[in-house]
Order: C-alpha cells, then structure tokens, then sequence
C-alpha cells in the first residue's frame, strides 16, 4: 500500500534550512534545536534503564518484561524511521519535525502517568513513532544546516557526541530523577525540554513545501513488524526455551514478513529502504558496524544499571553518577577525531580502532564478580567510552558518502535505522544469552546471594557475547572497507549536500 501526495511540484526535497550572513544567531538557534532533539531521542532509549527496578516493583513486572520498555522504543523507533525520512520530502521537514515532536511530548506525559504495564508500554512505542517522524528531519536540517567543509565537519562531530554520548546521559539523568523525584519523571522531563524545542522550531524553521510522491506504507509496516516478531522470539526464548511452539512461531513469522519487506522494496516505485544504498560496500559495512555498535552497547548499559544497584547496592542517582565519566571520554575522544583525527587517518583506521575499543572494553566487564568494586569497574567503562567516542564518527560519515542527492533524507534516516534497531535485536539477544544462567536472577536490591550470582553470571556472559558482536564489527570494517586518503570520507558525505545547494535554494526565516 502506498499514499500519494500531491503538494509541490514533483523536485528533489527541498531543504529548509541555510545560514544567512545576518543570520548567525538563528542558525546557532536552529542548531542547539537539533541537537537538543537528538540527545533527547537517543537518550530515552537509555533513560529508563536506572528506572528498571523501581518500575518493576511498582508495576510487578518480570525481569523479561522489563526489557519491554526499552525495546517498546527502539523497535518503533528504527522501524518508522525510514516511513519518517520519506514524509519529511512528501510533507515538509518542518512540518514532520513538529509533528514527530508533538507525539514525543504527548507520549511522554503518557508514560509519567502510567498506571500498568500495558499503558506503559504503549507509551513506549508511542514516543518510539513521534521520534522516527523528528529524528530524520533534525539531521537533513543538519547537514544542511553548514557548508562541505571543517564548519560541517564540527556540527557532524556534535551530532556524534549527543548520539554516542545519548545513553550514558540518560543513565545519569535517569538516576538523579529517580533518587530525587520518581521514575515517573523519566518521562516528565521529556514535557519541558520538548516544549522549549517546539517553540524554537516554530521560530526558526521555514515553511517549506513537500514534494509530490508516494509513501511505501506497507514497506514500514513489514519491517517494524517483523522486527518486533523477531525480537518477540528472542525474549520468548529466554523465559520458555528454543524449542517452544510460540518462540518458533515468532521467529517464523518474523523472517517471513522481512522476506515478504525485500521483495516489497525491490518493487516498490518509492521504496522505503531503497535497497541501492546497500550497494556501496564501504556504505553497507557502515551501516552493519553502526548496528553491531549499538547492539553490543545498549544490552552493556541495560545489564551495568542493574548490576551498579543489585550487587553494588547503590542508589540510582549513586548509579547515575558512576556512568559520568562515559559521555565525558566520547565526548573528548570524538571532537579529537572530528577535529584532528579524520585528516591524519583514512575512515576505515578510524573505524576499526573505535570497534576494536569498544569490544575490548566489553570483554573486560565480563570478568565482574560479586564481590567487584567500582574500582574493578571503571578501567573497562574508560576502555568502552573511548572505543565509542572514535568509531561513531566514521560510522556516521560512512553511512552518508557517495549518497545521491535523491536519497540524502533516506540515507540520514538509515544512519538512525541501524542505531535503534541494532540496539532493540541486541539488547533481545543479550537477554536471551543472559537467560541461560539460571532462573530467578535478582531483579532488585536486597535479593539473596544466590539470585545475585544467577544475575552476575547471566550478565557476564551477556557481555560477553556483546564483546562478539563488537569483533564482528571490527572485522568486516577491516576485510570489506576499503582503503582511502585521510579526509575523504568527510568529502563524499560531503558531497550530496553540496549538490542540493547547487540545484536549490536553503533559506532559514524567521517567522
């Protein structure tokens, strides 16, 4: 199925946004919007997981149900996203920004209200849809935001410090609301910071026109849905075993409608996911590392917030505080890369170095005990937040080079895809791994020395298998990337951007 929409002359998308010589401030204004929005999309999807054993105890939900509120999100997320890019040609970036914003806000305030685990977790997903319509439009606007060159370099770089940095922020803000207010403000605080981006997009974004052109609805519809049946299959698996009829009714089903997705795509006149962008080696293995990245990632930051106030018994602002120093190194360690990094040294170094970190760092919390101090803890934090803070920025300049100027918004909104869905697959395979341990894992502080060990070996063999999926990461960027100058990776994405300026007219107004 498929909607076709008749606004604007049938052109390329047109982006919304350009800095003019008298308009510094405004550009700045519209800058601090977008990354406001993206450290705020990303940051949910880790905000929570503080929150985890209060939510649990509160609403009585299992420790595999708890995995719901983060995946609820991340699967909603990365499933719309690509359905988001395409309405932000069709509708108008501003427009679709709004809107996605509108939903984020409302769902928020939703979620702070919830009463039982069904209204929460439909919340969730809510807030997973309103950002998949905000998210692709913040980075066209971005990356249109500069011209090709060091100033666009530096906004991508900032961008990457609110995507990578985004879940460790959210632990940390996640615990201060918890210890100070409740876990409802988790989802309150979305209400404020929403408002103030909503009001500085009214005032800073142009009214731009969308374009004429179809929407591939059933293609967003299969791929969300067979993901989530894929996910369901995994968590199935972790409480009722492999073998299950339902656990293998999910797997079955979900494959089959990811089948039935490709051969959608590979018909469709306005593809979701025009399956061409995959045809860029160095591209696909972007995208595939992003998601590996992530997957690996957001299952060690799920697991270490349980474990800082299960084993540790710490509070969760105690816990917040003890995931600072993670956004500070990738915040360091990806303006250095940003900055000086990408001229010495080609995308693919850049690339394999921060993978190669990042699984390191999660080997080495494998080896936590029960009896582990923060001290035996913060060596492999430091490690993990280094490999983070480099790998993001080539992964992202990676997934955006040698993009047609036709495909930029889709390309933007696949950088996005692979991050929330790498990150709902992962965490649902590292839940399953993390099942294997043993039944009755402690959930909460105070539980006995034996449901405390189920749960720290359930854990260390989580990351574990988290570290694997770094060092899959690691290696397809070094056997399939291919071998370029220092820098030019930064002048390919570049490039599709610089091909819209030349065909169209980016104007930033002030209403």
């Amino acid at each position: 199925m498929t909607i076709t929409t008749k606004s604007g002359p049938a052109v390329g998308p047109t982006p919304i946004d350009r800095p003019a010589a008298r308009g510094a401030g405004r550009t700045g204004l519209v800058l601090t919007a977008v990354l406001v929005t993206q450290l705020m999309l990303v940051l949910d999807a880790a905000i929570v997981n503080i929150a985890l054993p209060d939510i649990g105890t509160e609403l009585h939900m299992t420790s595999t149900s708890l995995s719901w509120i983060v995946n609820a999100y991340t699967l909603a997320f990365g499933g719309l996203l690509l359905l988001g890019a395409r309405a932000g040609d069709l509708l108008g970036r501003r427009a679709t920004f709004l809107a996605g914003m509108t939903v984020f806000v409302l769902a928020s305030f939703a979620g702070g209200l919830a009463q039982d685990e069904g209204l929460l977790l439909a919340s969730r997903a809510l807030q997973g849809a309103g950002a998949a319509f905000a998210a692709p439009s913040a980075l066209a606007i971005l990356m249109s935001l500069y011209k090709p060159g060091a100033e666009q370099t530096r906004a991508i770089g900032w961008y990457t410090v609110v995507s990578a940095s985004g879940a460790a922020t959210g632990l940390l803000a996640g615990g201060i609301l918890t210890s100070v207010a409740s876990w409802r403000w988790v989802f309150f605080v979305n209400i404020p910071i929403g408002v103030a981006v909503l009001a500085a997009g009214f005032r800073s974004l142009s009214r731009d026109k969308g374009v004429r052109g179809s929407v591939d609805v059933t293609g967003a519809l299969l791929v969300t849905v067979g993901m989530t049946s894929v996910v369901y299959g995994f968590i199935r698996a972790a409480s009722d075993g492999w073998t299950e009829s339902g656990t293998l009714a999910a797997f079955g089903v979900g494959l089959v409608l990811l089948a039935v997705f490709i051969g959608v795509e590979l018909r469709a006149t306005s593809p979701v996911m025009p399956l061409r962008l995959f045809a860029d080696r160095d591209r696909a293995t972007a995208y595939i590392a992003r998601l590996m990245l992530v997957a690996g990632s957001l299952g060690a930051f799920f697991f270490m917030s349980q474990f800082m106030q299960i084993v540790l018994r710490w509070t969760p602002w105690q816990s917040g505080m003890a995931f600072l120093p993670i956004p500070v190194v990738i915040f360091i360690s990806s303006q250095l890369v940003a900055r000086v990094v990408v001229k010495h040294y080609s995308t693919r170094t850049i690339a394999a170095v921060g993978t190669l970190l990042s699984g390191i760092g999660l080997v080495m919390m494998s080896t936590l005990t029960a009896d582990s101090t923060y001290g035996n803890l913060l060596p492999s934090l430091l490690v993990f937040a280094l490999g983070n803070g480099i790998a993001f920025v080539p992964l992202t300049t990676a997934g955006l080079s040698r993009v047609d100027k036709s495909d930029i918004s889709v390309a933007s909104g696949l950088v996005n895809v692979t991050q929330q869905l790498g990150g709902a697959l992962g965490l649902a395979v590292l839940v399953t791994i993390f099942a294997t341990a043993g039944k009755d894992p402690a959930v909460a502080p105070g539980a006995n020395d034996h449901a405390i060990h189920t749960f720290v070996t359930g854990a260390d063999r989580g990351f574990q298998v988290g570290g694997l999926m770094l060092f899959v990461a690691f290696a397809l960027v070094m056997l399939v990337m291919r071998r370029t100058s220092p820098g030019a990776g930064q002048r390919d994405a570049a490039k599709p951007v610089e091909q819209l300026r030349d065909t169209e007219e980016i104007a930033l107004e002030v209403g």
